[in-house]
């Protein structure tokens, strides 16, 4: 057994163990510190004891508080379902109108809105709703079937050429490939460019306008402006669900496509329904 080791400066036990000269003493550690490690220790065995704590084969052992993190987590989101419910009620009987008057509805429906958007539409209509070929943008003002809230509300409620809901909207261009020759086509074709842009052929823009006169005017109307009541979109607002370019105009007006957007009403109820209408309308777009 190895003698002890005395510094001779302060009189202190060392360890034995010297770097560079310097000896280590063998000081005890404060009481302070070993109480706060003892009391560390009685937490740990009164914790294991009153809350579940030992894994066992299949479970593990309970606490005899018997507390649970998934009943409190259960018993949380019962609390809050109840409070959603309270808002469900009041959304479903209220008119869109006055939901949007009331701001504390208002905000609640914003919210629901937004993540019922983020399960249902952002498939098609993109995370920032900002839209893709085929598919509205929803945060501009160019509204094909209208943008005041009663009028979205219908769209997201019912779709758009859905079958199955006597509601939806509907609307269909003609072929015109089976009405027009190529040429009209081109100058029709034109004189919609011409509406926001600058034509490949300046001279076909005039007799182009005759064309549209006289085969797209009913729907879109003389100014080319649209008409929601027919989801007749406005050509003479730069914006383009499926054409953009003059050839892509030309094939539109050719064989044009026709989307289709699910009723979703059925599927979300009407609170859900009204709550992503308001959730839409807040985008900016909304009249």
């Amino acid at each position: 057994m190895s003698e002890k080791q005395i510094d001779e400066i302060s009189g202190v036990e060392t360890t034995g163990h010297e770097w560079d000269g310097i000896t280590e003493l063998n000081n005890p550690l404060p009481r302070w510190w070993l109480y706060f490690f003892y009391a560390t220790i009685v937490w740990a065995i009164g914790y294991t004891i009153l809350y579940p704590a030992w894994p066992l084969i299949n479970s593990a052992t309970t606490g005899i508080l018997g507390y649970s993190s998934r009943a409190s987590v259960a018993d949380e989101m019962a609390k809050a379902e109840k409070v959603q419910e309270v808002y469900d009620k009041r959304i479903e009987e209220e008119s869109l109108e006055n939901i949007l008057a009331d701001q504390e509805l208002r905000q609640f429906a914003v919210a629901g809105g937004s993540a019922a958007f983020k399960i249902n539409c952002v498939q098609c209509h993109g995370s920032g709703a900002q839209g893709a070929a085929g598919y509205p943008n929803l945060n501009d003002d160019s509204w094909i079937w209208g943008g005041d809230i009663n009028q979205i509300y219908q769209t997201v409620a019912h779709g758009v050429r859905f079958d199955g809901d006597d509601d939806t909207h509907f609307s269909e261009m003609p072929a015109f490939g089976d009405i027009l020759d190529s040429q009209q086509i081109r100058e029709v074709s034109a004189y919609v460019v011409s509406l926001t842009g600058a034509p490949s052929n300046p001279d076909l823009v005039e007799p182009g306008k005759q064309v549209f006169l006289d085969n797209c005017a009913a729907c879109h109307g003389e100014n080319a402006q649209g008409d929601i009541e027919q989801g007749a979109p406005n050509l003479a607002d730069q914006i383009w669900l499926y054409a953009g370019t003059e050839a892509d105009i030309a094939k539109q007006v050719r064989k044009p496509q026709h989307g289709v957007m699910p009723a979703w009403l059925g599927r979300l109820g009407e609170s859900t329904a009204k709550q992503l209408a308001v959730f839409v309308h807040s985008l900016g777009g909304g009249q």
